[in-house]
C-alpha cells in the first residue's frame, strides 16, 4: 500500500513552490531592468543622433519619417509636446503644429469644393503651393503625422484609406460602407452613374440611388446631366479635381 506524504513533505513541496516562485519573479525582475536599461541607452544614443542630424531632419521629409519611426520604437514621441527636449532641440513640435494649422485652413478653404473630403496629394499639392517660402519640405507623412494632433479638435478630421489612396475627411459626416465602396469605384475616372454603381456593386437601384443621393447632399458629390446618353454623372472632386469635371462637362454637353 502506497504511503501518503506526511506533514514534513507537504511543507517540503510547499517550500520548494516558494522558491521556485521567487527564482522566476527574480529572473523576470533582471530581464526588466536589463530591458529599461538598454532602452534607456538607446534613447540616450537616439538623443545623441538627434543632435548631430537636427539639421537633416528638419528639412528632409524622408529622412524626418525614418526618425520618427526610431523614435516609436523605444516609446518616444517628439509630438507629445511643442515644449520640452524635443521641442527645444529640433523644433519639430512647432513645425507639425503650425503644419496642422495650415492643414485645417487649406481643408476650410477648399470645402466648397469638395464637401469637405480632399485627397491626401491635393492637400500636400495645396501646402506645397502654400508654404512656397518655407525651409521644410513637406511630406504626406508629415501631414498625416500633423492630421493626427488634429483628433483634440473632435471628430472632425480622419483620414479614410480607399485601396491604395488616402483621403482626409474634415467634416463630422460619417460614411458607411456604401458610400465608401462608391468612392473607391469613383477612383478609376473621378465619376459613377447609379447603372454602373448597380453593375459593378450588384446593388439594386434604390440601394445605389440612396447612397449617392446622401454623399450628394452631404456636398462631397456634384452632379452632371449635359451628357447624350442622359445618364447623370456623380463627380466626385475629392478624387478628380475641378478641372477634369469642368472639362469632361464642356466636351460632353
Amino acid at each position: 500500500m502506497r504511503r501518503r506524504p506526511g506533514i514534513g513533505g507537504l511543507q517540503n513541496a510547499a517550500a520548494a513552490r516558494d522558491q521556485y516562485r521567487q527564482l522566476g519573479e527574480n529572473v523576470a525582475k533582471l530581464r526588466t531592468d536589463l530591458m529599461k536599461e538598454q532602452l534607456d541607452t538607446f534613447r540616450s544614443q537616439l538623443e545623441d543622433f538627434a543632435r548631430k542630424h537636427k539639421n537633416d531632419i528638419r528639412k528632409n521629409p524622408a529622412f524626418r519619417s525614418q526618425f520618427h519611426e526610431m523614435c516609436s520604437k523605444v516609446g518616444v514621441d517628439p509630438l507629445a509636446s511643442n515644449k520640452g527636449f524635443w521641442a527645444e532641440l529640433l523644433g519639430i513640435g512647432d513645425f507639425y503644429y503650425e503644419l496642422g494649422v495650415q492643414i485645417v485652413d487649406v481643408c476650410l478653404a477648399n470645402r466648397p469644393l469638395n464637401g469637405g473630403l480632399i485627397s491626401l496629394e491635393e492637400l500636400c499639392k495645396l501646402l506645397g503651393q502654400r508654404r512656397k517660402g518655407a525651409r521644410e519640405v513637406v511630406s504626406q507623412d508629415d501631414c498625416l503625422r500633423a492630421i493626427s494632433k488634429l483628433k483634440v479638435l473632435g471628430n472632425g478630421f480622419e483620414v479614410i484609406s480607399l485601396g491604395k489612396k488616402k483621403l482626409i475627411r474634415s467634416v463630422p459626416t460619417e460614411l458607411n460602407k456604401d458610400h465608401n465602396e462608391i468612392l473607391e469605384l469613383a477612383q478609376g475616372q473621378g465619376f459613377v452613374t447609379v447603372d454602373e454603381v448597380q453593375r459593378r456593386l450588384s446593388w439594386s437601384s434604390g440601394r445605389a440611388t440612396d447612397a449617392l443621393e446622401t454623399l450628394l447632399e452631404e456636398g462631397l458629390a456634384m452632379i452632371d446631366d449635359g451628357h447624350m446618353d442622359g445618364r447623370r454623372r456623380y463627380w466626385f472632386p475629392c478624387i478628380s479635381s475641378v478641372s477634369s469635371y469642368t472639362g469632361t462637362s464642356t466636351e460632353t454637353s
